[in-house]
């Protein structure tokens, strides 16, 4: 039979069939469109481009008690004030009178004793001796601007951990090797972490938000084998400087057990073998050294504690036995979340809040100034990122929280904060929007999507399909051109 007498090869049919697949095709056009189509939503740039020259300045209020002084001394104090602290630290604000009686809570007032033999503070307020006078000034600057100081070495700012609204502290205790004898098998470590760690903690809730963990480990080999050496009675084990730097052996110590994003300082207690005790920290010459603490920068710190030599096989670790433990856990914490020292000789007289005032706002005006700057830094690069990739998808969540720090960000950079804990809370949040914004999955799911990328995924599914189709559409089109002439 011919098969141009079919019906269903007939002119009409061919075209109505041609027809359809086109009209499917329009008609998938706008759902291919939503479901591959990115996201952009506009960002405040002019904003963030307006906060760029903008720097925060924190104001701070000194009073000189004219009644202590008198009035020849308190105008010289007032006048040293005046002259060295613009010529010094130019983003803060400072402002000095006299007073007499009692100074507001906000103000940082400074008086003359005669009878006191060091220097001492009570909350804003320090009292200076008569014999000390000259040096009033200089104590009061190091009290307020204490990051400005000069300290040396390895010591103080590089040790301190980046700043993050919630913080982990995990105290684990590692036995090097507890089959070799002589192993912890219990502390006390709530008793201590509630005498040692926790009035810091509850001082400095207004910086971080801490959570808690602790845990023994019973095999904990170090990566390396510690120099032998003697110190002239015996023959120790020592840790160079060196060694310090590679002590944690990541691949073999399990330290954080908490599934979390926050960041962690780490304190660890370590119990070296037999075959490796006394375990002692050498310095440059490699010499012993009376110290058995040391403080990894911005990661936590470590104790080396060489059980002695009659401990039972299988001991639990006393109150008495961890006190200069914890001692040092206090001290390291202190540098890794920023606490300055007190100058020399300066003695507290509240001796219930182990920080001061001078200590917390001192820091909390720090902590200010880097969030707000890492802030800034931070939506400044979202919106470099989306010009230069133009296929970043920019959600409703990310422009919210964009716009959600910037506010942060104008209403500090606005406001007289006389409080520093108010600028901080201000720069946290600023910090913590800009950060989510910056680290948002949408953006970073499609962070680099090029053209060839579809092609490499259109081409095998449409291409055996659309051939023949535009083969024989264009065999119609002629087809229907020579049935006209």
């Amino acid at each position: 039979k011919d098969p141009s007498t079919l019906t269903f090869e007939g002119p009409y049919t061919r075209r109505c069939i041609l027809t359809s697949y086109l009209v499917l095709v329009i008609l998938a056009l706008p759902l291919w469109w939503s479901t591959t189509s990115i996201e952009r939503l506009s960002l405040p740039t002019s904003r963030i481009d307006s906060l760029a020259p903008k720097e925060l300045r924190l104001p701070i209020t000194v009073a000189v008690d004219e009644a202590s002084t008198g009035e020849a001394v308190s105008g010289n104090l007032v006048e040293e004030l005046r002259t060295k602290v613009p010529a010094l630290y130019s983003h803060l604000e400072f402002s000095v009178d006299h007073f007499q009686g009692s100074s507001p809570p906000d103000v940082y007032s400074i008086s003359l004793t005669e009878d006191a033999q060091f220097p001492t503070i009570r909350k804003r307020h320090l009292s200076v001796p008569m014999h000390q006078a000259n040096q009033a000034p200089d104590l009061l600057l190091s009290l307020l601007t204490p990051y400005k100081t000069p300290s040396p070495p390895g010591t103080f700012r590089h040790l301190v951990a980046k700043y993050a609204p919630r913080y982990r502290l995990a105290f684990t205790l590692l036995n090097e090797d507890a089959a070799a004898g002589r192993a912890v098998i219990g502390w006390d470590v709530a008793k201590m972490i509630s005498r040692w760690i926790s009035p810091i903690l509850k001082q400095t809730s207004e910086l971080h938000n801490f959570t808690i963990e602790s845990k023994i480990q019973f095999y904990a080999p170090l990566a390396f084998e510690p120099l032998v050496t003697s110190n002239g009675e015996e023959v120790i084990h020592g840790l160079t400087q060196e060694n310090l730097k590679v002590f944690v052996n990541s691949a073999e110590w399990t330290l954080a057990s908490s599934v979390s994003n926050d960041p962690v300082l780490h304190f660890v207690v370590f119990v070296p073998s037999i075959s490796h005790k006394p375990l002692r920290i050498l310095d440059d010459t490699n010499q012993a050294i009376s110290s058995d603490a040391f403080v990894l920068p911005q990661w936590g710190g470590i104790v080396l504690l060489n059980l002695p030599a009659d401990t039972q096989p299988k001991h639990h670790l006393t109150e008495v036995e961890l006190d200069h433990v914890f001692s040092g856990f206090r001290a390291q914490l202190l540098r890794l979340i920023g606490i300055s020292e007190l100058p020399p000789g300066v003695r507290s007289t509240d001796p219930s809040r182990p920080l001061t005032d001078f200590q917390l706002d001192t820091l909390y005006r720090q902590r200010a100034f880097e969030n707000a700057g890492s802030s800034k830094e931070t939506l400044q690069s979202i919106v470099k990122l989306v010009d230069q990739i133009p296929n970043m998808p920019v959600g409703q969540d990310v422009r919210d929280d964009v716009r959600e720090a910037l506010s942060a960000l104008e209403v500090l950079y606005a406001g007289v904060w006389k409080a520093p804990a108010l600028a901080l809370q201000h720069s946290s949040r600023a910090l913590t929007l800009a950060s989510r914004a910056f680290f948002n999955p949408g953006m970073l799911a499609l962070l680099y999507f090029p053209a060839e990328h579809k092609y490499a995924v259109y081409t095998p599914l449409f291409a055996p399909i659309a051939v023949p189709l535009v083969a024989t559409l264009l065999k119609e089109v002629s087809a229907w051109r020579k049935a006209r002439k």
